[in-house]
């Protein structure tokens, strides 16, 4: 942009004053003795303007940091289906101290029990990221992405390293016990969920509960009895219902994908609400035999 520039202009005292030129750039006048001089002065689109100070917006400054829900911690949690894993290790850890054992073997119990939980949540989360993430489920941050699939593996990994030694601690054979339910357990993630024979995984890993609580002991050494067969049924009914507890909420996308397995062919059947209301009820009458079972035959052969 070529500047106009106004060149200092004498005149004498008496004289009018210099007539402008008819652009927009204005001068000012200055009296120097007896002279006035014409001085430039810069247009005003050229004059700097001070700086404006604002302050820092507190969104904008932890934009930067991830939030609470955003955590590693938070997310493996969130992954590791968390309400399951507390009930069922708080329910066997009950029947530990209701069976006689010492208050070390009930804490055995229930950490082992919830490390084995939280590797059942995290690979169910992993076979299914992508399915959840086509039906849009709630509460998925691996179907989300906002957790890595890599992490959940290697917290999964880490988490089998840990679930061994915990499980031999029991006795060789209690852990075994609990070992084969976590296989049976994690096979039943991949095969036989999607058709008529869905509940049989559920029914067979929860049928080895009382193995591991009755041959339990402290120290990796042969310990207890093998359970009465009738506490082996009751648990193994009380997997099955489980189950249809669990499957209730994810009817629809498994109806979406052709899935047949016995809680979607019961809902289908007898709509959503009554089957909650049955496997409440068919759940709760179970839990009531195993206490009279617990008090008549007990959990040891």
């Amino acid at each position: 942009m070529a500047k106009t520039q106004r060149w200092k202009s004498r005149r004498s005292a008496g004289e009018g004053p210099v007539p402008g030129t008819g652009d927009s750039t204005h001068g000012e006048e200055v009296s120097r003795g007896g002279d006035t001089v014409l001085t430039e002065v810069p247009p005003a689109d050229e004059t700097l303007a001070p700086p404006v100070t604002t302050a820092p917006d507190p969104q904008r400054r932890s934009s930067g940091r991830l939030g609470l829900r955003d955590r590693l911690p938070v997310l493996l949690l969130q992954a590791a289906h968390p309400r399951q894993a507390v009930l069922t290790a708080a329910g066997l850890a009950a029947a530990a101290a209701l069976s006689g054992r010492p208050t070390r073997e009930v804490a055995v119990v229930l950490a082992t029990v919830l490390v084995g939980q939280v590797i059942l949540g995290w690979h169910n989360d992993l076979v299914d990221r992508r399915r959840d993430a086509r039906h849009e489920q709630p509460g998925k941050p691996l179907a989300t992405e906002r957790l890595d699939p890599g992490t959940a593996w290697f917290a999964l990994t880490c988490g089998v390293l840990l679930v061994v030694p915990l499980s031999i601690t029991s006795g060789i054979t209690a852990g075994s016990a609990y070992l084969l339910s976590l296989v049976v357990g994690l096979l039943g993630n991949v095969v036989l969920r999607k058709g008529k024979l869905s509940w049989l995984p559920w029914a067979v890993s929860f049928g080895l509960f009382p193995a591991y609580l009755s041959y339990g002991g402290w120290g990796g050494a042969f310990e207890g009895r093998p359970p009465t067969w009738q506490m082996t049924a009751l648990f193994a009914l009380l997997g099955v219902g489980v189950h249809v507890l669990r499957a209730l909420w994810g009817l629809v996308a498994d109806n979406e994908d052709g899935w047949t397995y016995l809680p979607l062919t019961l809902g289908l059947r007898l709509g959503a609400t009554r089957l909650l209301a049955l496997a409440g009820v068919y759940t709760s009458v179970v839990l009531v035999l195993m206490a009279f079972a617990a008090t008549y035959v007990g959990l040891r052969q």
